[in-house]
């Protein structure tokens, strides 16, 4: 497997973990928020390799967001 693939496939798993995580609401929700940002990182690097300039955006929103709920509930 190549490290494009590594680096999609690794950050979709990351993301359907934080959503579930965030959605079941059992306390969980800095170890959610912290891999949202990891799976950011992972699929914006996925995104940058590709030149996939919309989706690197997106992930830079997401990376946000991960940084903002993390804080909050820190």
């Amino acid at each position: 497997m190549d490290r494009n693939k590594i680096l999609e496939w690794l950050g979709v798993i990351t993301a359907i973990i934080y959503s579930l995580l965030v959605a079941l609401n059992i306390g969980a929700e800095f170890l959610g928020f912290t891999l949202l940002l990891i799976s950011a990182f992972l699929i914006g690097l996925w995104a940058y390799f590709g030149k996939h300039k919309g989706i690197l955006l997106l992930q830079i929103f997401y990376a946000s967001a991960g940084i903002i709920g993390m804080i909050r509930w820190f």
